[in-house]
């Protein structure tokens, strides 16, 4: 364990790992080589065998069913974290979803049903869980999401998760200022194309990949280790004075015009 980072004494919850190609999985990863003792879950029994095995690797404490589209199911989460623990110290929300018509089409085509189970998965559970978060960090904490730099910029296929990682910045911003006060800061880590199991489900993801690693500066693409590494340091007592930024992990590709 690195003396210079250490997440040694710290308790963590990771929402969002699908498998070993996930984003959620690398960042679990670096926590627990950091000391770091974590809860998991799964989003319902069809992903637990995937899930659970990957749990018993990082020695996860706690290992729930958490969908957020079922009602009580995150709520539940945060419950048997305070009986178990008492406390927490960091969060990392990694999941989103939007119904395949409505990622497929236009923006302006969208359906407003698609529109608000994209914004309600991928957007506003974070709020809920950083609402639920904020009693249990006692002495502070950090809260992490995942978005992508079709936030900001229009990303050809990228469709409808572009507005809805824009509002899921904005939230950021916005929580980083409300929960401040207690200690509590809040990050979006942003990495370029990265191939997981939910990029899959963008039209044409292959050709986006490619073109990020033309365009980028170091000519290359950063992959999920790179953001478990970011994710590691933005959680730990070393970045105690960052907060409400997009992190960029993408070798580059967002300063190109």
């Amino acid at each position: 364990m690195s003396e210079f980072l250490s997440l040694h004494g710290k308790r963590g919850l990771v929402v969002g790992v699908a498998n070993e190609d996930s984003i959620a999985w690398a960042c679990a990863k670096a926590f627990r080589e950091l000391g770091a003792e974590l809860a998991l879950t799964y989003v319902n029994d069809k992903a637990r065998p995937y899930v659970e095995p990957l749990a018993r690797r990082v020695g996860a404490s706690l290992f729930e069913p958490c969908d957020v589209r079922e009602e009580g199911q995150l709520e539940a989460v945060f419950r048997r974290i305070e009986q178990e623990w008492g406390g927490l110290d960091f969060v990392l929300h990694s999941i989103a979803f939007a119904p395949r018509e409505d990622l497929h089409s236009r923006v302006v085509d969208c359906s407003q049903a698609g529109f608000l189970q994209a914004m309600d998965v991928s957007c506003h559970s974070f709020l809920r869980m950083a609402r639920l978060a904020e009693p249990l960090m006692h002495d502070g904490g950090a809260l992490l999401t995942v978005s992508f730099y079709g936030a900001e910029k229009v990303v050809d296929d990228y469709n409808l998760m572009g507005p809805v990682k824009a509002a899921l910045e904005a939230s950021v911003r916005y929580a980083a200022a409300e929960l401040g006060p207690q200690g509590i800061r809040v990050h979006a880590l942003s990495p370029g194309p990265l191939r997981t199991r939910a990029a899959s489900g963008i039209s044409r993801f292959d050709e986006l990949l490619e073109r990020a690693r033309e365009r980028a500066p170091q000519e290359s693409l950063a992959d999920i280790n790179d953001v478990g590494a970011m994710a590691a340091l933005l959680v730990s007592d070393r970045a105690k004075t960052l907060t409400g930024n997009t992190t960029y992990i993408d070798a580059g590709y967002h300063i190109v015009g």
